[in-house]
C-alpha cells in the first residue's frame, strides 16, 4: 500500500445522531402517573445514549490499541463528510499493508465482538428492559451499515476505514463494504429472531472470515 493516512472518519455519524435521539420502547405500568412515566423515559434515553457512547469509545479504542502497538503515532484530524465536519484519528504513513489493514479493521472487530457477546449472553435482549445494552447494539449495527453503504458508493472522506482496508489488501472497497455490513445485518436479524441458528452461525463465520483477511498480506 502506498504511504497514506488511513482512517477513521465516521460516515455513520448521521445514523448515530438518529439513534441517539430515538429513545427505546419501554413498557409502562398503566397505573404509573404521567410525570413518573416521563422520568422513566428520560432515564432510559440517557442509558440508551450512554450505551451508544460506550460502543463508540470501544470502536475507537480498538483502533488506538493497534496504533499504539504498532507505534503508529495516532493523532486527531479534522475531516468532512460532505458539508458535515467531524474528526478522524489518523496515523503515520509507512505502516506495512498487514498493519494498515489491522488498524483500519480493529474498530469493526471490537463492534462485532461486543455485539456477539451481548447476543450470546442475552439472546432474548429484545424482550428485556435493557436500554444501555440496546444502545450499544444500535450503535454497532447502524455504524457498520453506514460504513458499508459509504463503501458501496466509494464516497466519503479519504480517511474512512473501509478504504484503508480495501487498499491494504488490494480488493474492491465494495467487497469490504459487504464484509462490514453482512454481520451487522445478520446480528440485527438475530436480535429480532434469537432462535435462528443459521443466522447465529453465519454471523460468526463472517466475523471470523473478516479477521482472517489479515493473512492476505
Amino acid at each position: 500500500m502506498s504511504a497514506t493516512l488511513c482512517r477513521r472518519a465516521a460516515p455513520g455519524f448521521g445514523l448515530i445522531a438518529a439513534l441517539l435521539t430515538a429513545p427505546p420502547a419501554v413498557a409502562q405500568d398503566r397505573g404509573t402517573p404521567p410525570a413518573q412515566q416521563n422520568e422513566h423515559r428520560a432515564a432510559d434515553t440517557v442509558k440508551f445514549v450512554t450505551g451508544a457512547a460506550l460502543a463508540f469509545a470501544a470502536h475507537e479504542g480498538g483502533h488506538l490499541v493497534f496504533d499504539v502497538a504498532f507505534d503508529a503515532a495516532p493523532r486527531v484530524k479534522a475531516v468532512h463528510f460532505g458539508p458535515i465536519p467531524f474528526f478522524a484519528v489518523a496515523h503515520r504513513v509507512g505502516l506495512s499493508p498487514r498493519r494498515e489493514f489491522t488498524v483500519s479493521s480493529a474498530g469493526f472487530w471490537v463492534q462485532e465482538a461486543g455485539t456477539e457477546w451481548l447476543l450470546t449472553r442475552r439472546p432474548a435482549l429484545r424482550r428485556e428492559h435493557a436500554p444501555l445494552a440496546k444502545g450499544m447494539i444500535a450503535f454497532n449495527v447502524l455504524t457498520s451499515v453506514g460504513y458499508g453503504a459509504v463503501a458501496f458508493a466509494e464516497a466519503g472522506p479519504f480517511e474512512r476505514d473501509t478504504r484503508g482496508m480495501a487498499d491494504s489488501i488490494h480488493v474492491s472497497e465494495r467487497a469490504i463494504g459487504a464484509v462490514v455490513m453482512a454481520p451487522a445485518l445478520l446480528d440485527a436479524y438475530r436480535y429480532f429472531n434469537p432462535d435462528s441458528t443459521w443466522a447465529k452461525w453465519t454471523s460468526r463465520a463472517v466475523k471470523v472470515g473478516s479477521v482472517l483477511l489479515v493473512i492476505r498480506r
